[in-house]
């Protein structure tokens, strides 16, 4: 097998993900950059936004038609998020998390019978999925976890809370992991599915956040919930093994949508640059502005690269995980540089909520958090690494 300094990346965009790009940068900017104030102010939630979406195919566009997926691939997913990201990273978010983690999971997991059942109406976003892994004690460590689900005839009894859940209280489907045997660590971890209306799931209010403030972020506590056999995702005891797979996914996404939020940092600034004059003439031709523009874009085009490679192996069944993890962590550690490059250009007026930067900064800083931290993905990398000389 190549080594990760040797795989190589051979591709142009087809004409169906060119398609994908300009079609959702044209209903982004019709439906959602008008209102992305309003919304982040609000801390409402887009419903209507996203069954659009739904309604075009974005909410399960990699997945399979026959579970009523779009059929298109993760490099059209990650194209499509970085146009969504670019204006609303909260909107973003939601897409990424519901379509990669909570549908994802079942997708990877799943066999044909809970894929027929749960992913239509999940790809159509007439539902919306929610992953519950992180717990108030665990984190990057998830066999930490304390959540436990006991068989009991027919049913597993399902017992504990999680926290940070994205669309926590708007979801309708949740993927959760629960230890099934706890004296086994992580090879007793098991993925169920559950559905929102049961008896004993109750999701909280929503968490106060320093950003990503209209992306439904809350805590989620089940008790004594009497979870079907049936619902039982993948094998008992490979639950874990089946999250690393799905948060490889993940991560592809969370890059994507980092990449966009430095587009937006970048694209305003340049705006600003050239409109703002000082000492008779727009700051964007000052030498030293130059410079900080042309670093910002150098910068993102890299990372844009990372990204699509990531995606591409991917879509081709490669490898990916260590590309994943090198996407992810340049490009969610750029997104915050950006951002704070982008309200230094803006002066003071980038400290305040009339312009668009602000938010950029509040938005990014996610991207380092979650999915896997900046220094879990440096773990991730130096271990592949590694490999390559012993």
């Amino acid at each position: 097998m190549d080594s990760i300094l040797e795989r190589e990346l051979s591709f142009d965009l087809t004409e169906d993900q060119k398609m994908i790009r300009e079609s959702v940068k044209e209903f982004v900017e019709r439906n959602v950059a008008p209102t992305v104030m309003e919304r982040d102010n609000s801390k409402q939630f887009p419903t209507e936004i996203v069954k659009q979406l739904g309604e075009m195919g974005m909410m399960g566009i990699y997945h399979e038609e026959q579970y009523g997926g779009s059929g298109f691939d993760v490099v059209s997913f990650c194209l499509a998020l970085e146009e969504i990201a670019r204006w609303d990273a909260s909107l973003a978010l939601t897409v990424a998390s519901h379509t990669s983690l909570g549908t994802g999971h079942i997708a990877v997991a799943g066999n044909h019978e809970q894929k027929l059942k749960y992913m239509p109406e999940l790809c159509s976003a007439e539902k919306l999925a929610a992953w519950c892994l992180t717990e108030p004690g665990s984190g990057s460590d998830a066999s930490g976890m304390k959540t436990t689900a006991i068989k009991e005839g027919d049913y597993y009894v399902l017992n504990g809370s999680k926290i940070f859940i994205t669309q926590g209280s708007v979801g309708d489907v949740y993927v959760v992991l629960a230890k099934t045997d706890p004296e086994k660590g992580t090879k007793g971890i098991s993925a169920f599915i559950v559905e929102r209306d049961w008896e004993g799931v109750n999701p909280g209010p929503g968490m106060h956040k320093l950003g990503m403030n209209s992306s439904d972020t809350t805590e989620v506590v089940f008790e004594n919930v009497k979870v079907p056999a049936q619902n039982l995702l993948g094998e008992e005891g490979m639950g874990f093994i089946d999250t690393m797979k799905v948060l490889d996914g993940g991560r592809v996404g969370i890059a994507a949508l980092s990449v966009g939020i430095a587009k937006g940092a970048l694209e305003e600034s340049l705006k600003y640059a050239m409109e703002r004059k000082q000492f008779g003439t727009a700051i964007g031709n000052f030498q030293y502005m130059e410079g900080k523009l042309v670093d910002m874009a150098t910068e993102i085009e890299a990372a844009r690269l990372l990204v699509l490679k990531a995606a591409w192996l991917k879509d081709n069944n490669k490898p990916y995980t260590v590309e994943a993890s090198m996407a992810k962590l340049f490009a969610s550690e750029l997104s915050v540089r950006a951002a704070l490059e982008a309200i230094q250009i803006h002066g003071g007026y980038g400290y305040t909520k009339e312009y668009h930067v602000e938010r950029f900064l509040r938005d990014a800083k996610l991207m380092t958090i979650g999915e896997g931290t900046s220094e879990v993905q440096r773990l991730i990398i130096a271990r592949e690494l590694k490999k390559t000389i012993l």
